[in-house]
């Protein structure tokens, strides 16, 4: 009579695994433009494979028995990816956010858990004999023992630390974006938002099923709403992996990165503004009116204007007390109003006029005019005023 190793929910884990090796394989396979985001992307998913694999081996319903039976080597080895696919999730996030980033030797020391874990794991199990192996194996000792369970919650607490670090990342890159792009509100950061959030979500489940095993140490319950809540995990990671393959592929090649933040090379005091340079960076905008192009960037202006852009990037913050967002939003409101004010711009409606300055949102521009003239678009076309200067 044949022996059914798998139940609908072993078979969800298996379709798991599976799924994250033939998409890891896919994303390197298609990434032709060698985006370092792609890479640690499919890394990721590369090592997200073996999670559930491993929780196949310890906890499938019948599979366990028949891998204790005829393949116990493999018992354990599948764990590592715990420490591994946080980091891999970050590192993926931190490369599509910065363009020029590059893994640097300090880097090594996000290796530091794996290579601790792999002492102990040496320590408590691979270094003894196959029988007392075995021993532990099939009377599940080690997984119960209080230090196999402490490290197993520290472990899943660096995950979600890793998850934190991520959407602080990314959190941050919108006013990181403000000071090199003119227009952000094109950019789309719900959807890698929400995929980390997600991930978050399901090791920070993990984490305090860890809890209540710490807890299990001392006090027995029953556990079957927490086996239960751990099972929900595994579908969820089964839509979030095709969730982040998809949007990978539709989003990452076209995700608007920038730059790492630079140390500054001098002290606070010796970057003294240069009124003279800020004077002819004023000029040449107003006569050559770059900021009319939506989606001009700081690197395209500091060409324009023939200024290093970390010169330029110091004018703005130090001499114009803005970022480059606003910087370029000004003079973009400042033609705004010579338009609703001049015959330039009779018979334009208010979408004609903010299209031509540079805004590519309606809603953007009405803020920064309000902010500007103190009134509305239309209430400025009607009023008896003299256009205002930036």
């Amino acid at each position: 009579m044949s022996q059914v190793l798998f139940n609908f929910h072993d078979v969800v884990l298996l379709m798991t695994a599976m799924q994250c090796l033939f998409f890891a394989v896919l994303l390197l396979a298609t990434n032709t433009s060698k985006q370092t985001s792609t890479y640690f992307l499919a890394a990721f998913l590369f090592a997200h494979a073996f999670i559930p694999l491993h929780e196949l081996v310890l906890w499938g319903a019948e599979f366990k028995f028949a891998v204790r039976e005829w393949l116990p080597q493999v018992y354990f080895l599948g764990g590592f990816a715990y420490y591994l696919d946080g980091m891999l999730l970050f590192f993926c996030v931190k490369s599509l956010i910065f363009r020029d980033f590059r893994l640097r030797p300090r880097d090594g020391v996000h290796l530091l858990p794996f290579a601790l874990a792999l002492v102990y794991m040496s320590a408590v199990f691979f270094r003894l004999p196959l029988e007392q192996r075995l021993e532990l194996i099939n009377s599940e000792t080690l997984v119960y023992g209080w230090h196999y369970v402490l490290v197993e919650f520290l472990c899943k607490g660096l995950r979600v630390a890793y998850c934190l670090w991520s959407l602080w990342l990314i959190v941050n890159y919108t006013q990181r974006l403000k000071s090199t792009h003119s227009n952000v509100e094109k950019v789309d950061v719900a959807w890698v938002r929400f995929l980390v959030a997600g991930f978050m979500l399901v090791m920070l489940v993990e984490a305090l099923l860890s809890v209540v095993k710490i807890v299990g140490l001392y006090q027995h319950y029953d556990l079957g709403v927490f086996e239960r809540i751990g099972l929900t995990g595994y579908y969820i990671v089964f839509m979030l992996v095709n969730l982040l393959v998809f949007t990978g592929v539709r989003y990452f090649a076209s995700f608007e990165s920038v730059r790492e933040p630079e140390k500054p090379r001098k002290a606070a005091v010796e970057q003294v503004c240069n009124p003279a340079l800020a004077e002819e960076i004023d000029r040449k905008m107003l006569a050559g009116k770059f900021y009319l192009q939506p989606d001009v960037t700081i690197d395209l202006l500091a060409e324009n204007l023939e200024v290093p852009t970390r010169d330029l990037s110091m004018i703005i913050n130090r001499h114009f007390e803005v970022n480059f967002y606003e910087f370029i939003n000004r003079y973009r409101i400042r033609e705004a109003m010579r338009l609703l004010r001049s015959p330039d711009g009779e018979g334009k409606t208010i979408t004609d006029i903010y299209l031509e300055v540079g805004f590519n949102s309606k809603s953007v521009f009405n803020t920064f005019f309000k902010k500007a003239a103190g009134m509305t678009p239309s209430q400025y076309r009607r009023a008896d005023v003299t256009p205002e200067t930036a």
